[in-house]
């Protein structure tokens, strides 16, 4: 496989980041200590300019190709982890309690800083590359706040690209597809009011755990009946809260959970019927309901043009028999997201072998794939601005 030998080369080196950072693991825009690692790295390697706190922590370092004057592409890795307990037998383990980088953040880092140290020396490319190193990507929207700080403007950046690693796809091996590739992810807290009382006298009260059961089941009828079964939509009550007695039948209860689409019309569609739903049965039961409905992360869907690129850099590296370009879209989200809003570009999955799945306590980043994705980036940076 045409793996850049240089990504070999400092394969140990780049593992060694990997693993530092695993074991200090920093949760959503308090990345202090990360960004700082990550900073001091890339002035090391003399990039040409190196700025910190877009997006309140992140990092983007700026190398300049020696073909001359061209445009500027960005390459997105993640630096935050999660709120898990470690439960893996890795020497590298958290040594914060609670803390640990569950999702591969700390490898995507370490991919991104290689590639960073790479091309920096070599410099085979005419215009700039940008890296962006991003805080929160774990539920805080960091790309948005990158977006908002003026990331794409700052650093003109006319296309992005984002990679991320996938557990169960073997190492070496990607995948990537045109439009949706992940889903667009909302949440909602609804707080039912009955009219509480004994629960020998149910019929003296309005009774918030009967509703709230109802509502469980009736809004699933916007994924069962008012969905095209072609269609992508998940609704999910993911915790139900109300009184504390067994003899007391509670005023209240709430419920929290997710509504995760690919389209934007299924997504307004889902909203519109959640809410309705919930108010209407509430309505209908004898009591009443509050929805408080929040837009997340929107749907990440790359660009048709930027695909088909990253599908050749992809092949390019590891086979076309390593590279699958039409897997299913995934429903979890990325904030990644917010800067394929902004400018065209595509995100890529790297395979990263038998491992835990993500957000798992056992998970970790295979070491073995960093060549890939070292070299993945390389070749895209070059390809792209070919001198």
């Amino acid at each position: 496989m045409p793996v850049l030998n240089q990504s070999n080369e400092i394969y140990a080196e780049v593992a060694a980041w990997r693993r530092y950072l695993h074991e200090h693991p920093e949760l959503l825009f308090d990345v202090f200590e990360t960004s700082k690692f990550v900073e001091a790295k890339l002035k090391e390697f003399g990039c040409d300019s190196v700025d910190y706190g877009l997006g309140k922590t992140g990092v983007v370092g700026v190398i300049k190709g020696k073909g001359g004057d061209g445009p500027v592409i960005g390459l997105r890795a993640d630096m935050d982890a999660l709120p898990i307990m470690e439960a893996g037998p890795v020497e590298w383990a958290s040594k914060t309690p609670g803390k640990m980088h569950a999702c591969g953040h700390d490898g995507h880092t370490a991919m991104l800083l290689g590639a960073a140290k790479y091309l920096s020396q070599t410099r085979n490319f005419k215009g700039s590359v940008a890296l962006i190193f991003q805080p929160a990507e774990e539920g805080g929207g960091g790309g948005l706040a990158m977006v908002q700080d003026g990331l794409m403007e700052k650093f003109a950046i006319e296309e992005v690209y984002g990679m991320h690693n996938s557990p169960g796809l073997p190492v070496g091996h990607f995948a990537i597809r045109k439009g949706p590739v992940m889903a667009a992810a909302d949440h909602f807290e609804v707080t039912v009011t009955g009219k509480g009382g004994h629960a020998s006298t149910p019929h003296l009260g309005v009774d918030p755990v009967v509703i709230a059961a109802q509502i469980i089941m009736s809004v699933q009828n916007i994924v069962a009946r008012e969905t095209d079964p072609l269609e992508s939509l998940v609704v999910s009550i993911t915790a139900i809260h109300g009184g504390e007695a067994h003899n007391v039948i509670p005023a209240d209860v709430t419920l929290k959970g997710t509504v995760r689409t690919l389209l934007p019309e299924i997504r307004d569609m889902a909203e519109k019927r959640f809410i309705e739903i919930v108010e209407g049965t509430a309505k209908l039961l004898g009591g009443s309901a509050r929805v408080d409905y929040h837009r997340g992360y929107p749907i990440t869907r790359n660009h048709d043009e930027q695909t088909d690129f990253v599908t050749s850099v992809a092949q390019s590296v590891s086979g076309d028999a390593a590279v699958n370009t039409s897997p299913p879209p995934v429903m979890g989200a990325e904030d990644f997201s917010y800067m394929l809003e902004a400018r065209p570009g595509a995100f890529v999955f790297v395979g990263n072998g038998d491992s835990a799945n993500l957000h798992h306590p056992e998970y970790d980043f295979n070491d073995d794939l960093l060549p890939f994705g070292i070299s993945y980036w390389v070749s895209l940076v070059e390809g792209k601005l070919a001198a």
